[in-house]
């Protein structure tokens, strides 16, 4: 059964260097685009759903093929404002064996930066919507992001609709003036669903705790609207060989799904989009445990596929969670 589903977030211009090369030796780059939220969608629409975004692009090409890429990826972009401005960016260098590998953000000042929302009619956007998602990258951004994500959060409660963020702790995104504690409790208070690891309730919530289970349980006491938290567990054996795990905590209660081994991966970036989208597609079609198995195995797949976004279908992950060989699906 398709669902509607409404996403919020900047989307860059991603620039990585051939192959494994460092940024010191590159002549040239390959470029596409990406964004967590819009991650999250793309994969969400190529399984079906009807998803549309909330973001702003510049006015001019690079805006245009932005908005041609989230097209061709089954995104609705009738809730895009084109204005004036730049695109962030961001410039990827993919690690090899010991190597870990490199991100360097351009995004101060771009046209999502300054996106206010004041134009937009939140109970149209939000009319038969099952479902919104955001991230903690976005009210990272700047105050006025912080501010728009806290008036679309409080228009889906408005609306009845259900709410998953992604709370991504990023240190070196907050730069503005506000730390997260005093910015992020509230954007979670309004989320029934959330992903967060022991780092992310420590720095967004205060919560120290060093058992994920008793941390989610404090969660659950200063935001009472939390159903569930979710997370993985990443073995980094080098950075071509991770193993991957995710837990999930509801009614005080943990699940556990089965590890992964990922010898020989192409390219990580995504992996914890390709998480959340699956989480969402579980939690709306089938059983939590169901759907902690499939949001892991749709990560495992994304480590396989280069670029943002994850292009796998529901039937190969499914193969992939009753234990079919990932090579002999990709063939």
């Amino acid at each position: 059964m398709r669902k509607r589903i409404v996403t919020l977030g900047e989307v860059m211009m991603r620039f990585s260097t051939p192959g494994h090369e460092r940024f010191i030796q590159a002549r040239n780059y390959d470029a596409e685009f990406g964004g967590s939220e819009a991650n999250v969608g793309v994969s969400l629409a190529y399984w079906q759903q009807d998803v549309s975004l909330i973001s702003a692009l510049p006015a001019n090409d690079m805006g245009r093929a932005a908005i041609r890429y989230l097209k061709t990826g089954g995104i609705d972009t009738s809730y895009i404002q084109v204005q004036e401005g730049r695109m962030g960016l961001y410039f990827l260098e993919n690690g090899a064996m010991q190597r870990s590998s490199k991100i360097i953000y351009d995004r101060f000042d771009s046209v999502f930066s300054h996106f206010d929302g004041q134009d937009v009619d939140w109970d149209i956007v939000f009319k038969g919507v099952d479902w919104f998602h955001w991230s903690g990258i976005t009210p990272a951004v700047s105050a006025s992001a912080a501010s728009l994500c806290l008036k679309v959060l409080q228009a889906a409660k408005k609306n009845g609709v259900m709410v998953s963020g992604d709370i991504n702790y990023r240190r070196n995104l907050w730069r503005y003036g506000k730390s997260p504690l005093e910015i992020m409790p509230e954007l979670i208070a309004h989320s029934q669903v959330i992903i967060a690891g022991l780092t992310d309730l420590a720095n967004c919530m205060d919560i120290h705790d060093t058992d994920f289970g008793q941390a989610c349980e404090k969660a659950k006491e200063q935001c009472p609207a939390i159903q569930v938290v979710s997370t993985t567990e990443r073995d980094s054996l080098s950075a071509s060989h991770n193993k991957l795990k995710g837990i999930l905590w509801s009614e005080n209660t943990l699940i556990h799904s089965k590890t992964y081994d990922m010898p020989n991966i192409v390219d990580r970036i995504g992996g914890g989009d390709a998480f959340m989208a699956g989480l969402i597609f579980g939690l709306m079609h089938r059983t939590k445990q169901e759907a902690l198995e499939f949001a892991v195995a749709a990560s495992v797949l994304k480590h396989s596929v280069p670029g943002d976004a994850n292009f796998v279908t529901v039937e190969e992950v499914d193969q992939l969670v009753i234990g079919e060989n990932v090579g002999k699906l990709l063939r």
